[in-house]
């Protein structure tokens, strides 16, 4: 087993948390801002979903390739990247079907339905099952945020940066229609922030899962396997909701100034 150290793992366990944790941030806007800013969250989905694929493609399964290669030769070891890239998002699409039908976390609400709280029995259920299928989602990203971490720092930190932007307005979905049935401001924060405690949890479990296997050889692998992870996060999930937000060209821009923001901060 390659030499990981505990302070390697309590810090990717930290910013795990911290990206699970901007849910939160997201019940947060919900009660004191009027209006959702559109503009800003199409311009910052779409830059989080830049950092992630330019650092999948660019950094993780670049390097894993290049690793495995030197182990295998270049045909079989760029097989295996490839192979563990593939199973990656195979994983991600795996665990997006666990989504309770109709409870997609991708319809997200909008701080302007905090207005008027209408109390539902059917609004709670559908809260609860928002809170469940964000947890489920939450959860292969906390894996890619901690394997990650382990491979760089610097590169844990963007990923977690980027989760965290994309985790906000899942708190928004979470809280309108907790607080719509129940109108408790405290119920809603406390559910929505559950939520992402899913993301730590991920990471656990990575590390429970992974510890016992990783060497020199396997190290690429996980890498190359988080990468698919990241890349079907941000097409299934980051971009479609940038679009969804009704400024098609400001999630574009976003998803290029975040490539660029990422070829610099990896050039330096």
């Amino acid at each position: 087993m390659t030499s990981i150290t505990s302070s390697q793992i309590i810090a990717g366990l930290l910013l795990t948390l911290g990206a699970g944790l901007a849910t939160g941030v997201g019940s947060f806007i919900a009660f004191f801002f009027k209006h959702s800013d559109r503009k800003f969250l199409s311009f910052a989905l779409g830059l989080s979903g830049g950092v992630m694929i330019y650092i999948s493609f660019a950094e993780l399964l670049t390097e894993a390739r290049l690793s495995l290669t030197d182990l295998y030769g270049h045909r079989v070891g760029s097989f295996f990247a490839i192979g563990a890239f593939f199973t990656g998002i195979a994983l991600a699409m795996l665990i997006d079907r666990l989504v309770p039908d109709g409870e997609n976390p991708h319809e997200f609400r909008a701080v302007e339905e905090m207005d008027s709280p209408r109390h539902n029995d059917r609004l709670l259920r559908s809260g609860l099952l928002f809170a469940l299928a964000v947890g489920i989602h939450n959860f292969p990203e906390g894996m890619a945020v901690f394997m990650a971490s382990l491979a760089d720092p610097g590169t844990g930190i963007s990923i977690a940066i980027a989760i965290a932007i994309h985790n906000i307005p899942e708190g928004i979905t979470v809280s309108v229609p907790i607080y719509h049935a129940t109108g408790n401001r405290k119920k809603a924060l406390l559910w929505s922030t559950l939520s992402g405690v899913a993301e730590p949890l991920g990471a656990l479990a990575a590390w429970l899962i992974f510890a016992p296997f990783i060497t020199s050889a396997t190290l690429p692998l996980i890498f190359a396997g988080v990468a698919g992870i990241m890349v079907f996060i941000s097409f299934d999930e980051l971009l479609p909701l940038a679009e969804e937000y009704g400024e098609h060209h400001l999630s574009i821009l976003g998803l290029i100034s975040g490539m660029l923001i990422m070829a610099v901060s990896l050039a330096l």
